[in-house]
């Protein structure tokens, strides 16, 4: 089975080998090899929406005017990006070859934003700010979302705190104002109570937690508890709302969701089980809220991800801690409740235990 490039075999593609390894995580879905035989076509009077890079054999490129330009393979030109478009509208294997495939937008956005972000980084640095921190940070896919001024601004927003090892900064139940991010140490997420205790993820430098309740507007789902001295910075839910959840998390009708579904995505059900096993969306995984950062481990990074609950609340925060864990997905707009009678019976038509996610992204029915 093919495989994603790694950043190690990116590094002669130009502009690709600007972007960082986080940063190429989130194309990875479009970095794996496609063959062409020789005399087939790559394109032939198409668009320009992907970029090409060459990385083995040689093609024959074709301007509008009919004038040929031969790329090979390892040559200095095949380093670089092309398209079709004003330049080339053919393009044709000379013999076998590989080449990717990228999507431009996507690509032109991720330059953009890797190079806004530089350019805060140099600002902090030279009016003396330590910016390792900050730099883990924004390597979370979940910042690719985010505007630079809103970056700014968060950054002029959040209040330090300097905690010991073994503080509580969460506790499961209680009601949330505000969500965190790591500057220092490391910190441990834990669900369940007294002997039902359960260690579901370990937090490091750069991570941000607490959003789900901001999200969800329930209560915490979670405990967390610092397991070294760290330096915490709290952002306020309204500052939370407006600067980072507005610009991450993507939300889209029943109608987009079905095409989307036709072309391969997975509904994910992240209510409980006892709300899944009343009725769910057909082959749909149960991946309960509070258990997703544990649970996200067995899906597929390349694949497209739903998120539906209720009231639409619980999959936003879904989408969010998704986001920051790299992958593509969406919620449900306003959830089940607001989906007509006709199309909510449609949709949730299967009963019972349903199915679940194995390790490589399988998934099985349960017994």
């Amino acid at each position: 089975m093919n495989r994603p490039l790694l950043p190690a075999q990116l590094s002669s593609l130009i502009p690709l080998n600007a972007l960082s390894s986080r940063r190429l995580q989130t194309l990875r879905d479009q970095l794996i090899p496609r063959p062409l035989l020789a005399g087939e076509p790559l394109f032939k009077d198409a668009d320009s929406a992907s970029s090409y890079f060459l990385l083995a054999g040689a093609l024959l490129l074709r301007a509008p005017d009919g004038a040929p330009q031969r790329l090979v393979a390892g040559s200095p030109e095949s380093c670089h990006a092309f398209s079709a478009g004003p330049r080339f509208n053919e393009a044709w294997a000379l013999e076998d070859s590989s080449v990717l495939v990228v999507d431009s937008c996507r690509l032109d956005r991720l330059l953009s934003w890797q190079q806004a972000n530089a350019d805060l980084l140099l600002e902090l640095a030279t009016n003396g700010e330590l910016t390792d921190w900050l730099e883990d940070l924004l390597e979370n896919p979940l910042f690719a979302k985010v505007p630079t001024e809103n970056v700014r601004t968060m950054l002029s927003r959040l209040q330090p705190m300097d905690l010991p090892s073994g503080y509580v900064l969460l506790r499961e139940g209680e009601a949330g104002d505000c969500c965190y991010f790591l500057k220092s140490g490391r910190a441990e997420v834990i669900v369940g109570s007294d002997s039902d205790q359960q260690v579901v993820a370990e937090l490091d430098v750069g991570a941000c937690f607490g959003e789900e309740a901001l999200l969800s507007e329930r209560p915490r789902n979670a405990t967390v508890t610092l397991i070294e001295d760290a330096r915490v910075l709290r952002l306020a839910r309204q500052d939370f709302v407006t600067l980072l959840r507005a610009p991450v998390v993507d939300e889209l009708d029943f109608e987009h969701a079905k095409q989307l579904i036709g072309e391969g995505a997975q509904w994910l059900d992240v209510r409980f089980l006892d709300e899944y096993q009343r009725g769910h969306a057909a082959q749909a995984l149960n991946m309960p809220l509070h258990l997703l950062r544990l649970k996200s481990r067995l899906l597929k990074p390349d694949r497209t991800y739903l998120c539906y609950c209720d009231s639409g609340k619980r999959s936003a925060s879904a989408v969010f801690l998704l986001t920051q864990l790299g992958f593509t997905t969406f919620a449900l707009r306003d959830g089940l409740d607001a989906l007509p009678a006709d199309t909510y019976a449609g949709l949730i038509s299967e009963k019972g235990c349903g199915y679940l996610a194995r390790s490589g992204g399988r998934t099985e029915v349960s017994g």
